[in-house]
């Protein structure tokens, strides 16, 4: 069975147009990616979990930001690894240079016996669509396509 992630898509209107929050992955193996790298907001849940309130729960983890309102659920989609992810739209709006993340703790370096703490996501910005199609990570493209044809 795959694997399943619930996220939120959050975005807000700006003069130039539709802007969305991408979160960039933490720990010393993204540290020097960027493109095609970034990812909503979302994390893993159980079949015994509600999968808003994991994606919920999961921003919450990730930038340390609770966020409420109109969630409009979009389709799911299958990301190049099998995992499913479910997300939602919600338009919104944080400070994102000013969000504090939960860690992982990982050996590093590679094979030296050391354990050490690194940020889940080291940090969030606001894209507009035309970057974020660049940052975002393939297999959440398609989110951004839903979002397109619901705001028309």
């Amino acid at each position: 069975m795959a694997t399943k992630s619930a996220g939120i898509l959050l975005h807000r209107r700006k003069r130039n147009g539709l802007e969305v929050f991408l979160i960039h992955p933490g720990g010393p193996l993204w540290a020097k990616k960027d493109t095609a790298s970034w990812s909503i907001p979302k994390g893993e849940y159980t079949d015994d979990e509600d999968p808003l309130s994991a994606a919920k729960r999961e921003f919450t983890e990730e930038t340390g930001i609770v966020v409420d309102g109109d969630f409009i659920p979009l389709e799911p989609v299958k990301q190049p690894s099998g995992k499913i992810v479910l997300a939602w739209a919600l338009e919104g709006d944080c400070d994102a240079s000013n969000i504090t993340s939960n860690c992982f703790t990982m050996e590093w370096p590679p094979k030296s016996g050391r354990q050490a703490e690194f940020p889940e996501v080291d940090r969030a910005e606001w894209f507009p669509l035309d970057v974020a199609r660049e940052k975002l990570t393939k297999g959440q493209l398609s989110l951004l396509d839903q979002l397109i044809a619901l705001m028309r």
